[in-house]
């Protein structure tokens, strides 16, 4: 005799309704392996203490004792607890001046340094100062509210239509105030009668 017709509809349906539960659960095990079986492999190449972190839209900003010294914001970035980085690309940001912005940036990639609190900008840089000077460089380097801001390579400075400057270096003050030019310069002071 066989059991399975001794059972009555009840019991089948339990029986059923068991089996299709174990072969979703062992479907669900099986395809876990095949989507992580990189995983084990990929964690055991990286420090057991690094996390890194992907993110889309990352704002940074530096305020201490209710004075706003900058923000930074990527389009994309990441960060690396590691080396305390943070990789961003399509950066905009300003830095302050007592709770006002003095000057605004923009360029193509950014990092900022958390253990040493220093912002890099690289790639066709472009600085706007309070006063209207402009700024085009290949790096710019941000190392504290206290400390000039260096910039580099093929740097190019216009205020306005009165003066322009190239220069391998260029120190902004730490009050944005004023600027140093270094290194291979030129420069050109436009009178009246040579602005368009």
């Amino acid at each position: 005799m066989n059991w399975w017709s001794n059972l009555d509809k009840k019991k089948k349906a339990y029986i059923g309704g068991f089996a299709v539960i174990i072969s979703v659960m062992l479907w669900a095990f099986v395809s876990a392996g095949v989507i992580t079986h990189d995983f084990n492999r990929s964690q055991l190449s990286v420090d057991k203490d690094r996390q890194e972190a992907l993110i889309n839209g990352i704002i940074l900003t530096e305020t201490k004792d209710a004075k706003k010294y900058w923000e930074i914001y990527g389009e994309t970035g990441s960060y690396d607890s590691n080396n305390e980085v943070a990789l961003m690309d399509n950066v905009i940001g300003n830095f302050y001046k007592d709770n006002k912005v003095a000057m605004s940036f923009q360029s193509s990639k950014g990092t900022y340094n958390a253990a040493r609190k220093i912002i890099i900008l690289y790639n066709d840089t472009f600085v706007v100062l309070e006063d209207g000077t402009t700024l085009l460089a290949d790096r710019l380097r941000y190392a504290g509210s206290d400390q000039p801001i260096i910039a580099t390579g093929n740097v190019q400075i216009t205020r306005e239509q009165s003066f322009l400057a190239t220069a391998d270096e260029v120190e902004i003050s730490p009050n944005f105030d004023s600027f140093k030019i270094s290194g291979k310069t030129t420069s050109k002071i436009f009178d009246s009668k040579e602005k368009k």
